[in-house]
């Protein structure tokens, strides 16, 4: 992916503050300390694009940013633990259901996974959404800078048990060393520039 510009457009709840726009869009989602805001400024080489924190759960709305003037990407809120008030969390749920029910232009969802960790109730919830309203999902392991090649080969294979997905769709990343940035925006690319479903 050649890289020209990428500007934020708009926060938003419900459809009514979605940005207007008939451009492909990806999303990106995750629990909300799986690492989603390095990944992404990782992945447009942006420093600080999407804010990070030491406190999940900092992402509390749906956040459009416009890359290249081609398409759209989206932060989704982090689900799970996050240092918020009950009454946010749930809102997350239905604010996170309604947005992919009713975004046309959406192409794909990135699920993010932290290698360290055996996917969540949240994380095999998300992928059933997915699943229900026939939206491409790419999975993708997050932090492989944190284990080793042997704790790297384990984990992988309970995550793609867990999800009842092969080991070889699974997207291995690090936002330190940048590996699986090529492999991603691969995928990507193969899937927004395809007509729509």
């Amino acid at each position: 992916m050649d890289l020209k510009s990428t500007e934020f457009i708009k926060s938003g709840v419900t459809p009514a503050h979605y940005p207007e726009s008939d451009l492909p869009e990806v999303a990106f989602a995750g629990r909300s300390n799986v690492g989603k805001s390095s990944l992404i400024n990782t992945l447009v080489n942006r420093k600080s694009l999407v804010r990070t924190s030491r406190t999940p759960g900092r992402t509390q709305l749906i956040n459009f940013f416009l890359v290249n003037k081609e398409f759209i990407l989206t932060d989704l809120p982090g689900y799970g633990f996050a240092s918020v008030p009950l009454a946010v969390k749930k809102e997350w749920g239905p604010m996170i259901e309604t947005y992919l029910a009713k975004r046309e232009s959406l192409r794909c969802v990135v699920l993010i996974l932290d290698v360290r960790r055996i996917p969540s109730r949240e994380d095999q919830l998300m992928r059933q959404w997915l699943s229900t309203y026939n939206i491409p999902v790419v999975l993708v392991v997050n932090k492989c800078d944190k284990v080793s090649r042997n704790e790297r080969a384990r984990q992988a294979a309970v995550i793609a048990r867990t999800l009842e997905v092969p080991l070889d769709e699974l997207i291995f990343f690090s936002a330190l060393s940048k590996e699986g940035r090529e492999p991603l925006w691969n995928r990507l690319e193969e899937l927004l520039f395809q007509p729509a479903p």
